[in-house]
């Protein structure tokens, strides 16, 4: 199946690339631009915009979809909190988003961890979003990670819950759902944010249903981007979705009174600082 036309992308600026990607070098920090060989790297990139990735870049599952490193993790940097924040006033970012690897050998996941690094940039008054795991549904993780004031709360639910078994068979679709409602129940004026990809395999009618009950669970924002293998060894692309298609979901976003961003190109993360001063002007 060949890459459509609506799928081509410029490669950015380089120099800025690598003055981004040698900042990162030095202070030994990973993110999920990098990791996952997101497509998006070199747009933000150039824009000076990264995802920092903590607790490490080795993840304790094997979900099909992803390219992040998988297998036994090393012992968490304790220094990663100012470090990220030395890099974020290096790069003059006032919005950022944190996610990480999940890291299901720790007692908490890794949200005391998350709540370190939120702390730490929140003494410089920068907006943070964070994107966390599901913890395996323990409360006490979600606490510890909203007890840090975040910006923006977000799980990502990934895909439809009929392909759960196959993608991503160590999580659970309904376990993801009980994340945002914990988070939306702990801190209800902390905006709820999740997302999924398409052209897994997919029916469009499966997506509203996802749309629709992450609508009820308390979410505010929504995103769909179409899943690109990072590999031939990694999930198949089954369909290569027309742009129509993405109007169409923001379409029904809008009409269930959830904000949507759906395109080729739009990832949970992507341009995610843009998406956060929409939902304000809204609220």
């Amino acid at each position: 199946m060949g890459i459509p036309s609506w799928l081509k992308k410029s490669i950015g600026n380089v120099e800025k690339i690598k003055e981004v990607w040698d900042l990162l070098s030095e202070y030994s920090l990973y993110t999920i631009c990098q990791s996952a060989h997101c497509p998006n790297l070199g747009e933000c990139f150039s824009r000076g915009v990264v995802t920092f990735l903590i607790l490490g870049d080795t993840c304790t599952r094997r979900c099909r979809f992803c390219q992040v490193k998988k297998g036994r993790p090393l012992p968490v940097d304790e220094r990663e909190p100012f470090k990220i924040k030395e890099v974020v006033l290096k790069l003059g970012l006032k919005f950022v988003v944190i996610t990480s690897v999940t890291r299901d050998d720790l007692s908490d996941g890794g949200a005391e961890h998350f709540a370190k690094v939120v702390r730490e940039l929140k003494k410089e008054r920068i907006k943070v979003e964070v994107l966390v795991p599901d913890f395996k549904g323990k409360e006490s993780s979600i606490i510890k990670v909203l007890s840090s004031s975040p910006d923006v709360f977000a799980h990502n639910l990934e895909t439809v819950p009929r392909l759960y078994p196959e993608i991503r068979p160590q999580a659970n679709y309904e376990r993801s759902l009980k994340v945002l409602k914990i988070a939306k129940r702990i801190s209800p004026s902390t905006p709820l944010k999740t997302g999924i990809m398409v052209g897994l395999g997919e029916k469009k009618e499966e997506v509203f249903e996802v749309m629709l009950q992450a609508k009820e669970a308390g979410c505010s924002l929504f995103t769909i981007g179409q899943y690109l293998a990072p590999s031939s060894s990694h999930y198949p692309v089954k369909e290569y979705l027309k742009p129509s298609a993405y109007k169409e979901f923001e379409d029904f976003g809008k009409k269930i009174g959830l904000l949507t961003f759906a395109g080729p190109w739009v990832r949970s993360s992507y341009l995610a600082d843009l998406q956060w001063k929409r939902l304000k002007k809204l609220i």
